[in-house]
């Protein structure tokens, strides 16, 4: 009786070790996945803001002439794919420039906001 017991209690001890060992790496991989989903998030954000200012500085800063109606529309949805509040009201402000001076100091601004999103 006493040697059933016993092997009864080491049988439940490792059940329970092993049970706390499941456990821990279940967390530390639940731990890993939250930070590769913060990870791949920071990438598309970044991949959508790259994306922006690729085509911001194709279109209309290395473009010649006004810029049609087509590349309007991309930069339009590049700029609201970015989903930043900040990034978006600069562009309405570039959109809306009247002189020169004006689009040139909008157009930095953008490009300064772009490189910060970029950088966080």
């Amino acid at each position: 009786m006493n040697k059933k017991r016993f092997l009864i209690i080491i049988v439940i001890t490792i059940l329970i070790a092993g049970n706390i060992y499941f456990a821990l790496m279940y967390s530390l991989s639940r731990l890993e996945f939250i930070q590769v989903q913060k990870e791949l998030k920071y990438q598309e954000v970044n991949e959508k803001v790259l994306y922006f200012a690729k085509l911001f500085i194709n279109k209309v800063l290395l473009g010649e002439g006004e810029v049609d109606f087509e590349d309007r529309l991309k930069l339009e949805n590049a700029v609201r794919d970015v989903n930043d509040q900040k990034i978006f009201e600069q562009w309405q402000v570039f959109v809306g420039s009247q002189n020169s001076k004006d689009v040139q100091t909008a157009a930095g601004r953008i490009l300064d906001l772009l490189f910060d999103k970029v950088s966080k």
